[in-house]
């Protein structure tokens, strides 16, 4: 595919890695394997997840870009400097957002997306939805994907209590009155529940630690399509929390929780998969927290229920699902 637009990936200076940047990665991977011309311009620092995921793709450093207008200049969200190359060169400007909570951040007060040429991709429907809000036009949609080989059920989970995994990092704030708050219920519920913390861990080492939960905390918020809801369904851990509005892309409220107004859900085919809570908060979260902690207590088909919709729901978020809407997005482009 020689003749096809080449694309380059801009990577932030980030020191630590972040969900967000492994996603640009696999992105260029998927392109590089399709036959895609493609390359990833760091600006600073080059990753080290450069070198486990995408291994094969050649770097250009940010500042020896040379853009044409036969080029693609993808950029995610939250850094509209970073276009400045794609525009001044004329290139195709993509804007990759990742995020509808940063769609606006970095973009001066007297400067509207619609004043830009450039287009956009959404991570997520709620994501696409926020930017139609934002700009009249609703982008493509290009989901990530999580690896299967290593996010699956199988880990063994103690018999006398509740493991509930949280990742710290996720608004530790409010993930600590969560604790509070079932810690000064014990006495009334009677509920052996046990939070382990998900931090400073190797991706194996985190699904070690998601096979051996009962339950996943997910008390991250705002979100573009998070993974690590999707990585403990795909584990077979039961999600408990917040959407932080993206992950309604994939995320079915398991009664009594439900979504809310918007965005609307679009169809999928699997049912509840997960204790819906609203964002921020604490107490109906507890309330969910434990009502899912006595289903696993129970076990039974209501449990096996949630369950199976969640696997159904992390196999649609595969690698190769993402590799496969990567090569459609980019054929539809051109």
């Amino acid at each position: 595919m020689t003749d096809t637009l080449r694309t380059y990936i801009f990577l932030p200076p980030l020191r630590k890695p972040a969900g967000g940047l492994a996603v640009l990665l696999r992105l260029a991977a998927h392109l590089h394997r399709a036959g895609y011309p493609v390359a990833l311009a760091p600006r600073e620092i080059t990753p080290d997840a450069v070198a486990e995921l995408a291994p094969e793709v050649a770097c250009v450093p940010f500042e020896e870009l040379r853009l044409t207008p036969d080029d693609i200049w993808l950029v995610p969200e939250g850094w509209p400097n970073a276009l400045t190359p794609g525009l001044a060169a004329k290139a195709r400007c993509l804007v990759y957002c990742q995020n509808w909570a940063y769609l606006h951040n970095g973009l001066p007060a007297h400067v509207s997306w619609n004043n830009l040429p450039v287009s956009f991709l959404a991570v997520s429907d709620p994501v696409a939805g926020f930017i139609e809000l934002a700009t009249g036009r609703r982008p493509p949609i290009l989901r990530p994907g999580i690896d299967l080989g290593l996010f699956r059920p199988g880990g063994e989970k103690p018999a006398n209590e509740v493991c509930v995994a949280y990742m710290p990092r996720k608004n530790k704030a409010l993930a600590d009155q969560i604790f509070r708050l079932v810690q000064a219920r014990q006495a009334q519920t009677g509920l052996p529940i046990r939070f382990t913390p998900i931090q400073d861990m190797t991706q194996a080492q985190v699904a070690t630690a998601l096979g051996q939960s009962h339950i996943f905390l997910a008390v991250g918020f705002p979100e573009g399509c998070p993974l690590p809801p999707l990585e403990a369904m795909a584990s077979g851990c039961v999600v408990v929390g917040y959407a932080g509005l993206g992950g309604l892309d994939y995320m079915r409220p398991v009664p009594p929780t439900f979504a809310p107004s918007w965005p609307p859900l679009r169809p999928v085919p699997w049912g509840g998969n997960a204790f819906v809570t609203p964002d921020a908060d604490v107490a109906q979260t507890v309330l969910a927290l434990e009502a899912a902690a006595r289903l696993v207590l129970d076990g039974g088909p209501a449990l096996d229920a949630i369950l199976g919709h969640a696997a159904d729901c992390a196999r649609a978020y595969g690698l190769d699902a993402q590799a496969e809407a990567v090569r459609r997005v980019w054929e539809e482009m051109g």
